[in-house]
């Protein structure tokens, strides 16, 4: 099978300098690391500067969405630049603290996607409501059948891009601390402390009409 079909094709931007052995390209431990989570960074150049913004995303396929306010510099850059914006968005899950017996050896165990490519404004707006629907769905899986839509006007002032996965790594680092061996017998803990996200009970919103009960797709997180 061609790389197109099992995996993305690594290119120089997507071949880290360091650790190349925990990189990955297959599509299984992308599309993984990126539908676990719905925060992302998206990276472009404005002015001749760079600028990093966090902002929600969802993947459809081998498109991945982020939306804003129209009046939203990168949003509105991929709209009126021409063949649109250059953007890198990155996605990271950070699972441990990897704590070493040197300072130097410390370190964190993680989970992490790199996206190169042009982002687009979608105008189309089936492939918007499909978006929109998906954002909302990829914070909260089943939401957006359980909310009301955008009408006219709040859809008016909301902008979608769009990213096809053409530009891809994930990188992975698991395991404990690479101590050196000359440090193995130094009086300091080492090992690894687990990060995970958790979820607190929901709360209702003032008011909230007590008669309505806790969605399962809630209950469920």
């Amino acid at each position: 099978m061609s790389a197109t079909q099992t995996g993305y094709a690594p290119t120089e931007r997507t071949v880290p300098t360091r650790s190349r052995p925990r990189a990955h390209y297959d599509r299984e431990t992308v599309h993984s690391i990126l539908d676990q989570t719905y925060l992302c960074h998206l990276g472009f150049v404005r002015d001749g500067a760079p600028v990093v913004l966090p902002t929600l995303y969802a993947r459809v396929g081998e498109t991945l969405y982020v939306h804003g306010s129209t009046g939203s510099r990168p949003l509105r850059g991929a709209a009126t630049t021409d063949p649109g914006l250059p953007v890198c968005l990155t996605v990271t899950h950070v699972d441990g603290l990897v704590l070493a017996k040197s300072a130097f050896h410390h370190s964190i165990n993680y989970r992490s996607v790199v996206v190169h490519g042009t982002a687009y404004a979608v105008t189309d707006e089936a492939e918007r409501r499909t978006a929109l629907d998906a954002l909302v769905d990829q914070v909260v899986p089943g939401r957006s059948a359980d909310s009301r839509p955008a009408d006219a006007r709040e859809s008016a002032a909301t902008a979608v891009i769009r990213l096809d996965l053409l530009e891809v790594s994930a990188k992975i680092r698991t395991g404990g601390p690479n101590d050196d061996p000359e440090d193995l017998a130094l009086p300091h803990w080492s090992g690894v402390v687990p990060v995970a996200r958790t979820y607190g009970t929901p709360v209702p919103a003032d008011g909230q009409d007590p008669a309505i009960a806790l969605p399962d797709y809630l209950a469920a997180l």
